[in-house]
């Protein structure tokens, strides 16, 4: 009898521990989903570029970003390309050192010089909004400002401005060789594979020559408004398919035969091996930055005025992380 009330009260004892391991198990449950509400998406994209255009990813805090991007010449033999210039490896289209430095997780500032117009530009990124996993927040969301100046002597700076006189005085200044950029950037991660961005852009240049299309009679203006977008296709965790391209909404690059311009497309791989992210690429744009690669793409895909190009990053960490 007693050994039956000992197996009784055994049994009784071992029922009431696992509904309460299973109450406590479901508790932390609960807990661990909540926390996951709202998380946030990682790596919309690897770096802070595509490959001409900037996306919504920023420098982490306390960490800098070394940058080198460069564009060799022209492919085509129409283009001034060909075997003679080893298919443009011989000569260099642009090139690139910046730093970038994450002032916060979302507010990256960066510095940078190019060979073309020998152009220093500076820049701010501020990320607004961060994707979350359960679409809480659908897309991500940054602002993107450049300054850049032409330090270029005033005869190469000026060149094409006819010279002043009485009835058309004309008074160099240090302001014209400014130019922005402002853009707002709108980048969606849809599953691990394939990221897609938008980029609504403003440039005002303080100056520009009062060139005319002849086609259409249109005046080249110091504001410009273009529309960018790009994507990235990865195929494995590694390796992933890249592309962006601009449109310019400008009546004086439409139809200009005189003096044609093109839309800046650009298409590519990008590699990443632990801390370092390469993109070999492929592009019609000779510049680099925004304000030079906008407003100034003249050459054409199909006449061989694409270029071979790379960008390369690396990140290092610069201040010590707090301890938590």
């Amino acid at each position: 009898m007693i050994c039956q009330k000992l197996i009784v009260l055994s049994l009784s004892l071992v029922v009431g521990a696992t509904a309460f391991a299973q109450d406590d198990m479901l508790s932390m449950l609960d807990s661990t989903s909540a926390k996951k509400t709202h998380e946030k998406v990682i790596t919309t994209f690897k770096d802070q570029k595509i490959i001409n255009t900037q996306t919504t990813e920023t420098v982490k805090a306390g960490t800098m970003s070394f940058n080198i991007n460069h564009r060799f010449g022209n492919i085509g033999t129409e283009s001034n390309g060909g075997a003679h210039t080893l298919y443009g490896l011989d000569n260099i289209s642009d090139v690139r050192f910046g730093f970038d430095f994450g002032v916060t997780n979302n507010f990256t500032i960066g510095i940078g010089r190019s060979k073309q117009d020998e152009l220093i530009d500076g820049f701010v990124k501020y990320r607004l909004m961060t994707q979350t996993q359960d679409n809480h927040i659908p897309f991500s969301l940054a602002l993107y400002c450049d300054a850049s100046y032409n330090p270029q002597t005033a005869s190469v700076f000026y060149n094409g401005m006819a010279e002043p006189t009485e009835t058309n005085p004309f008074t160099q200044s240090e302001v014209h060789r400014f130019s922005y950029t402002t853009q707002l950037i709108l980048a969606r991660k849809f599953g691990w594979r394939f990221s897609l961005e938008l980029l609504p852009t403003y440039q005002h240049r303080n100056f520009v020559l009062g060139s005319i299309n002849v086609d259409n009679d249109a005046v080249e203006s110091n504001d410009l408004m273009s529309f960018g977008g790009g994507f990235r296709f990865k195929f494995t965790k590694r390796l992933a398919f890249i592309c962006d391209y601009f449109y310019t909404i400008s009546p004086y690059r439409t139809g200009n035969t005189a003096n044609p311009y093109y839309m800046p497309l650009a298409v590519g791989f990008e590699i990443e091996t632990g801390g370092h992210v390469f993109h070999l690429n492929f592009t019609n744009s000779p510049g680099i930055i925004e304000n030079n690669f906008i407003p100034n793409t003249q050459d054409s895909w199909l006449k061989g005025g694409f270029k071979f190009g790379f960008n390369i990053s690396r990140v290092f960490n610069v201040t010590h992380p707090k301890k938590k």
